[in-house]
């Protein structure tokens, strides 16, 4: 029940509240503290503390973003509403507040820069609000935006007290911003401290299990992984991703069998909910399937219990590779056709360039959906010279290091799978590269003779 000084309630890091409702607030803090953990969604919470109080703005709000962060097309219109719903009542919330509906406002319109950009303003006033921090995270990622991923939480880490709840996830925050730079050494230390505060901190498993794939430490990533299993592999929304990571670490040791083994318990059929967990199902089969593996049945489980309306294509570039992807994967040339063709279509609207979305679907979206679907036909110039431009680009693709690690895998097995030209010229050229990045694993190596490359010339790369 709303009282005549809301504003006399603080959050629990001294922040204003536009409520009175003590138990709206302390379920509002506790979906706050899911949405940074994943421990389950976020939502009953939020619908307690809308049931607290009605008129706070602010539950309202976290429902729409929280839908909005699952990036799924589908649920806009959802988020939309819920955004709605918080306006009405935006004459009663703190600036604060008023900041988050804003910047909210502009992430529904596909304006992530714009929707950022409130967010660090907000941050500069308030380098505490932890809502602020992880939704400015989860878009900078989406936007690959990897120099704010580190410098945001860095920027506010000094304003927190270590006895806050939250703080081991500001940290983990922190940690997996240093390793999409490349500060490995400075990244796990981090997420190491951030787990000595708090076992449940799975961004933090999140972040060390990057740095040692990107290391190329097989082995010590899935002893660390194993070693984290019993506080992120039930109940926590971050699974389906780290089974992934657990998988990508089998599948450089070419342990494909174990790999298998993953896919069917973790990361098929019923253990999918989302768009997210899908587009990691699609990004592993697809790493089986360059490597020969017959994994078509999966794909088109995959594709039959993924909800794919052509209506929603074009609305995040990252999103609709994968798409692609899996209808190639499934054998569904035609669809994957069409679906790359509603991308194109959507691209050439006249409202679309103020979308984020826009000029990355453009310059890298696009072109990779075309070099696939000319891999698949057996193009393989034509798909090295759809891809290649559109790699040097891709960090604003979105994803990690490790997701776009893809669009190399692809130009690997589409150089292997040529006699000559170009696509084998460049395929040989990356695996140059890969071998400087880090020590040759068997799967480099498995490149390396499907490209006739010696061994000892990858040990000089090396």
């Amino acid at each position: 029940m709303r009282g005549t000084s809301p504003s006399d309630l603080r959050d629990l890091r001294g922040h204003p509240v536009s409520t009175a409702s003590v138990a709206a607030r302390d379920a509002a803090e506790q979906a706050l503290w899911r949405m940074m953990s994943y421990y389950d969604p976020p939502l009953a919470d939020l619908d307690a503390a809308i049931a607290a109080d009605p008129a706070w703005a602010l539950p309202h709000a976290m429902k729409a973003g929280f839908l909005l962060g699952l990036t799924d097309p589908a649920r806009v219109a959802e988020a939309a509403q819920h955004l709605a719903h918080a306006r009405a009542h935006e004459a009663h919330a703190t600036p604060r507040e008023r900041a988050h509906l804003a910047a909210l406002a502009h992430g529904i319109d596909g304006r992530w820069h714009q929707a950022c950009r409130v967010w660090d303003d907000l941050l500069l006033e308030h380098p505490r609000d932890a809502l602020a921090l992880q939704w400015a995270h989860l878009w900078d990622f989406y936007r690959g935006d990897a120099l704010h991923l580190r410098a945001r939480p860095a920027r506010a880490l000094p304003a927190w007290d270590e006895a806050d709840p939250l703080y081991p996830h500001v940290l983990a925050l922190h940690a997996f911003g240093l390793e999409e730079n490349h500060l490995y050494p400075q990244a796990e230390e981090a997420a190491r401290r951030a787990l000595a505060l708090d076992a449940r901190t799975p961004w933090a498993v999140h972040a060390v299990a990057h740095v040692m794939e990107m290391q190329g430490r097989l082995e010590d990533g899935a002893a660390w992984l194993r070693q984290h299993q019993p506080a992120w592999a039930e109940g926590n929304g971050f699974a389906v991703h780290l089974w992934w990571h657990l998988a990508l670490l089998r599948l450089e040791a070419l342990d494909t069998a174990g790999v298998l083994r993953v896919v069917d318990t973790h990361l098929s059929r019923d253990a999918l909910h989302t768009t997210l967990q899908r587009v990691d199902a699609a990004a592993l089969l697809w790493r089986l399937h360059l490597l020969g593996v017959e994994v078509d049945a999966l794909f088109r489980d995959l594709v039959d219990g993924w909800p794919l309306d052509e209506a929603h294509a074009g609305h995040y570039a990252f999103n609709d590779w994968h798409v692609v992807i899996a209808l190639v994967g499934a054998g569904d040339l035609a669809r994957a056709e069409r679906w790359l063709a509603a991308c194109a279509a959507r691209v050439l609207a006249g409202d679309e360039p103020a979308r984020a979305n826009h000029a990355i679907a453009r310059d890298v979206g696009l072109p990779l959906m075309r070099g696939v679907l000319a891999f698949a036909r057996g193009e393989h110039d034509a798909a090295a010279h759809a891809m290649w431009p559109a790699r040097a680009l891709a960090q604003g693709l979105d994803g990690s290091h490790a997701q776009r690690d893809l669009i190399d895998l692809t130009l690997l097995a589409n150089g292997a799978a040529a006699a000559a030209g170009a696509a084998r010229t460049i395929g040989r050229a990356l695996l140059h590269e890969r071998a400087l990045a880090k020590p040759p694993t068997p799967l480099t190596r498995h490149w390396a003779q499907r490209l006739g490359v010696a061994e000892r010339a990858l040990a000089r790369s090396a």
